[in-house]
């Protein structure tokens, strides 16, 4: 759950966090509405047993989730504290008002017809895209979450694997309730797309790459990143294993193409090196995104 910031009423940040809340709810909503519910794909969550409920009862989504956050809501702020601000209760109630609202404007039919995995894949990218804008307004969707949490409070089970219990169990009551073995194989595609989403929404696409570089050439190596890249970077003193040999690694992060420059020049000079590529998700700092951009 990400912890609520006070923001001045009606300032320009205020309207930012709103509108965020606003259109992530209603491309959430619209997720669920044309690309999940009319297959009966059960994500996970207090919208996935809406989902069930739908189906078998005829009980509206949106107004399920809303009779669970409720309630949930009322039990975080009891036994995690003021966590759950305005702008997460706010987001819940919005997200369950569209859902019930285009499924009267819409009604229930899907937007593909007869192909459930696209409408899984496209599902899946528009409820990410939808939380990922909500958290990035630093609410959150409420539901399965808080219940995580309190599991994690009360147990050593970590928070990540909480909330995969409890969207596990919500899948499969999909499962028992429809007796359809394709229901869950789809729901786990939309989970994982969500998820992926969600993280390049808050992170981005990562264009860089982090170097480990273990040379005996270190010098010329740092004088290339220095001058003619006009990167940073730092010297991780080591130990050889074999030879017990001090050696000096050099820790840099660099784009794409900045890497494969590094690289040529490495192999030009000491084709013997060792270097290591790593994937780096995010780098908030002199000469990349700073960390005040990140948190604004």
């Amino acid at each position: 759950m990400v912890a609520q910031n006070k923001e001045k009423v009606f300032s320009g940040k205020w309207f930012v966090s709103y509108s965020l809340i606003v259109i992530g709810a209603f491309i959430m909503a619209g997720g669920y509405v044309l690309f999940i519910s009319p297959y009966k794909i059960v994500p996970g969550g207090v919208y996935g047993i809406g989902i069930i409920l739908y189906h078998l009862i005829g009980i509206p989504v949106g107004l399920t989730g809303l009779a669970l956050n409720i309630p949930l809501a009322i039990i975080g702020v009891r036994f995690l504290g003021p966590r759950f601000g305005v702008k997460t209760v706010v987001g819940f109630f919005l997200a369950s008002g569209f859902i019930d609202g285009i499924t009267f404007l819409y009604g229930a039919e899907p937007l593909v017809e007869n192909d459930p995995l696209l409408s899984s894949i496209f599902g899946g990218v528009f409820i990410g895209l939808g939380l990922g804008l909500i958290f990035k307004a630093r609410a959150t969707s409420g539901g399965s979450s808080i219940i995580a949490m309190l599991i994690t409070k009360y147990t050593r089970i970590p928070l990540g694997q909480s909330l995969m219990i409890i969207d596990a169990l919500i899948v499969l009551l999909g499962l028992l309730s429809f007796g359809d073995w394709t229901i869950p194989l789809y729901s786990l595609i939309v989970i994982f797309i969500t998820g992926k989403v969600i993280d390049i929404v808050l992170e981005g696409f990562s264009y860089e790459k982090t170097l480990f570089i273990v040379s005996d050439k270190y010098d010329q190596i740092a004088a290339k990143i220095l001058q003619d890249m006009n990167r940073g970077g730092t010297y991780l003193e080591a130990k050889g294993m074999y030879k017990q040999d001090p050696k000096k690694v050099i820790f840099v992060n660099v784009t794409r193409r900045e890497m494969a420059v590094l690289q040529d020049f490495i192999n030009q000079i000491d084709p013997n090196a060792f270097v290591t590529v790593i994937e780096a998700s995010e780098i908030l700092g002199k000469g990349f995104r700073s960390l005040g951009e990140k948190v604004s």
